[in-house]
């Protein structure tokens, strides 16, 4: 017998009112966080497995069909086919403001595990392409930030937060031991167990996460004042736009970013520090080709030398994310003392000093262990900052429209970014690999730089805000 529309609205009263009652079991925060910093570890290394062996996929997979020259820019020529996915999957991120975080939080842990063990089982291109469109959509979430967030005191949000990301990227130091067990000198032929042993434990994070971790008691809270709105309420709440007790959902939130002046100004200045999302994309690539000119002068053909200066990149790697790590992990702090913007300032100012550092010694054979850990500042910089603005957009938006803005902020930075990427993308298939370091740093310096002044000049401080009293006002 269908049900009428009361009747559904009653029964999900009922569903969350059960998972409300429901006791934490005894040390429920120790293992919570234990599994969330799995989680995230999972999430770090699945994201940067992609940058970390960039031009051994290229080698391996595109550089028989289009030649070493031009086989890292090819690959990312091809890998915007992902996009689609990530497109698909700002849809998909609204519907944890009806049905809830925890569904979420493991089939988004589960489908980054099920996409890096496809692509660990790649053989030829399409295969490879389908694993990575599979990574696209699970990967840009972030639903462990979500319950960081909802969970922390406010006061030491932004410390908490630093600090188990700090633990997560720490993670990444899997990549570069899996990288020298596996891909042993100039044989790559191992590159699948790179990606297959993270993949399983994600996957194994993820049934652990299903079995043990509980609802997000803000979301549970803010879902049953929804549901228990009257009639009158609800057309109280329409007539006022009222955004605070709306349901979650892309148009809503699409409609609150515009409306609101602080979220739309933090989304358009979010927009162009993700020019230096570049600085990601390359990082891997820029230290080998900068490792390889020594190769080169020996007469080595492109192939040749960047196969050898693999031991190279990977010995920098090992400490990429010590690197990575500490420059997360600081600013949190920074960030609850001095305030969210002048941190943002100076951790964009970190990005290119850092940038400049190891892109000049990998080209001049510096030590791999000290390029490695500046890289690994420059690449934690960066993300700390996109962490730290996504911080600012969740402390500007009411609770039930949370995890629906933070998909809408991608879509609106997103297209700002996508002429940096654009740009940078024509350019290194224009003139090859060896042009990636100068493309990038003539990418990310006025991009950055915009970015800042605009969230300077048009952004309120959001540091101490209470999340769970947050208007649209």
């Amino acid at each position: 017998m269908k049900l009428t529309p009361e009747e559904k609205k009653q029964r999900e009263i009922a569903k969350w009112e059960k998972e409300k009652a429901k006791d934490k079991a005894p040390g429920y925060m120790a293992y919570f966080l234990l599994i969330i910093c799995i989680v995230y570890i999972g999430d770090e290394v699945v994201t940067q497995l992609g940058g970390q062996m960039q031009s051994i996929i290229a080698s391996q997979l595109f550089a028989p069909i289009v030649g070493a020259e031009f086989a890292v820019a090819r690959l990312s020529a091809l890998s915007t086919l992902t996009m689609a996915a990530s497109a698909l999957a700002f849809l998909y991120k609204p519907l944890c403001d009806k049905f809830g975080r925890r569904p979420f939080l493991v089939l988004n842990t589960l489908g980054m595990g099920v996409g890096t063990i496809l692509i660990s089982l790649a053989t030829n291109i399409p295969v490879y392409l389908i694993g990575a469109a599979f990574t696209a959509f699970f990967t840009p979430h972030d639903m462990q930030a979500i319950y960081i967030q909802e969970c922390a005191p406010p006061k030491y949000r932004a410390s908490i937060y630093s600090t188990i990301k700090a633990f997560a990227t720490l993670g990444m130091f899997m990549i570069p031991v899996l990288r020298s067990i596996f891909i042993p000198g100039t044989d790559l032929s191992g590159w699948r167990y790179v990606y297959l042993v993270p993949g399983i434990i994600t996957v194994a994070a993820a049934v652990a996460a299903f079995f043990l971790i509980k609802e997000s008691d803000a979301f549970v809270e803010t879902r049953l004042r929804q549901l228990r709105m009257t009639d009158e309420e609800i057309a109280a709440a329409k007539e006022k736009k009222n955004d605070a007790q709306a349901q979650g959902g892309l148009i809503k939130s699409l409609k609150l970013c515009f409306r609101n002046k602080q979220l739309r100004w933090l989304v358009i200045s979010y927009g162009f520090i993700m020019w230096g999302m570049v600085v990601t994309m390359y990082y891997e690539s820029t230290l080998t080709h900068g490792y390889a000119k020594q190769f080169l002068a020996q007469g080595m053909d492109m192939e040749a030398a960047k196969a050898a200066a693999t031991t190279f990149v990977t010995q920098a790697l090992m400490l990429f994310s010590l690197g990575s790590a500490l420059f997360q992990f600081f600013p949190g702090f920074l960030a609850d003392k001095l305030g969210r913007k002048k941190t943002a300032i100076i951790m964009s100012a970190s990005v290119l000093g850092t940038f400049l550092l190891y892109f000049i010694g990998a080209n001049n054979n510096w030590n791999p262990y000290v390029v490695g850990f500046f890289c690994g500042a420059c690449i934690g910089s960066y993300w700390y900052t996109g962490d730290l603005m996504g911080l600012m957009i969740s402390e500007s938006t009411p609770t039930n429209l949370r995890a629906s803005m933070l998909a809408v902020q991608p879509m609106v930075s997103g297209t700002i970014y996508s002429v940096a990427m654009g740009a940078v993308m024509v350019l290194i298939n224009i003139l090859g690999d060896a042009s990636i370091g100068i493309c990038t740093v003539a990418t990310i310096v006025p991009g950055m730089l915009v970015g800042l002044i605009m969230m300077m000049l048009k952004v309120k401080e959001t540091n101490g805000v209470d999340m769970g009293s947050v208007s649209a006002d």
